[in-house]
C-alpha cells in the first residue's frame, strides 16, 4: 500500500472514530504538500490541536446554551469607566474578570439604576465563566415563581432542581427584588438558595436596582429574612454602577 492509500485509509478511520477535525487537518496537510516537511510531533500537534479546539468550542457553546447565555454579545472588556458610566470601586471589573471570585466561592452584588449596565456586566462575567465553570443565568422573579410552582406540584423534581442549583459554580440572579415579594413561599425558596450556596462556597451574582437597605420592604418587611439574604448577597464584592450626568 502506497503512502497516499495509507493516508486515505487513516482519514477514513479518523472519521469512523468521530474525529472529523483530525481527519480534515490531515487532508489539509497532505493537500498543501506539508506532510513530508513536518516531524512526527509537529504533525500530531496540528491534528490533535484542530480536534481539541473544535471540541472545546462545542463544549463552550453547550455551556452557554445551558446557562441561558447563548448569542450574548456581552464582553467584559467593555465593562470599564466611560463617558456613560462609572464602576465603583475603581478597577473592580478587572478584579472580577480574573474569575478568582468563582474559584474562591465569593458572591457579587451589582447595584445601579435601570439601564445602567448591571445585566451587561453580569452576563459578560457569566459568558466568560462558561469557558471553565458550570453557570446559569435567571431572572430572579421568574426563577422563584417556577420553583414555588414545582415545589407544590412535584416535590421530588423541586429537590432535583435545588440540587442542580447547588452544583452550579456560578448562579446569576438578575432583577433581584425588582418587585415586592408577597408570597412567603418565594421568600423561603430564595433564602434556601442563598443559604445553601453560601454553605457550599458557591458563587452567586445578584443584580438589583434597589439599595440593600430597602430590601426588607420588598420582602414583606421581614427583617430577619431580609437581613439573612442581605448578609449573603453582599458579603464579599459589591459593585456600584453610576451613570454619568
Amino acid at each position: 500500500m502506497n503512502k497516499q492509500d495509507r493516508i486515505t485509509e487513516l482519514t477514513e478511520q479518523l472519521n469512523e472514530l468521530q474525529l472529523p477535525n483530525m481527519a480534515s487537518s490531515l487532508e489539509s496537510i497532505c493537500s498543501t504538500g506539508r506532510f513530508d516537511s513536518l516531524d512526527n510531533l509537529s504533525l500530531l500537534e496540528e491534528m490533535v490541536g484542530s480536534e481539541y479546539e473544535a471540541k472545546t468550542s462545542l463544549k463552550f457553546q453547550n455551556r452557554l446554551k445551558r446557562a441561558h447565555l447563548s448569542g450574548g454579545p456581552q464582553t467584559i472588556d467593555r465593562c470599564k469607566d466611560s463617558a456613560e458610566r462609572a464602576y465603583l470601586p475603581p478597577d473592580i471589573t478587572s478584579t472580577l474578570a480574573s474569575l478568582d471570585f468563582i474559584r474562591e466561592g465569593l458572591n457579587v452584588c451589582i447595584l445601579g439604576p435601570s439601564d445602567s449596565g448591571k445585566s451587561y456586566l453580569a452576563k459578560a462575567l457569566g459568558i466568560q465563566a462558561c469557558l471553565k465553570y458550570r453557570t446559569s443565568y435567571h431572572h430572579c422573579e421568574e426563577l422563584l415563581e417556577s420553583m414555588v410552582a414545582l415545589k407544590q406540584t412535584d416535590y421530588q423534581k423541586y429537590q432535583k432542581k435545588v440540587r442542580f442549583l447547588m452544583k452550579l459554580d456560578l448562579l446569576i440572579l438578575d432583577d433581584f427584588l425588582l418587585h415586592t415579594v408577597t408570597d412567603e413561599r418565594e421568600i423561603k425558596v430564595l433564602f434556601e438558595i442563598m443559604e445553601k450556596r453560601s454553605e457550599l462556597c458557591k458563587s452567586t451574582i445578584v443584580c438589583s436596582q434597589r439599595e440593600p437597605n430597602s430590601w426588607a420592604s420588598m420582602i414583606l418587611n421581614d427583617e430577619v429574612s431580609a437581613n439573612s439574604i442581605l448578609k449573603r448577597a453582599t458579603k464579599h464584592y459589591t459593585v456600584v454602577i453610576k451613570p454619568r450626568e
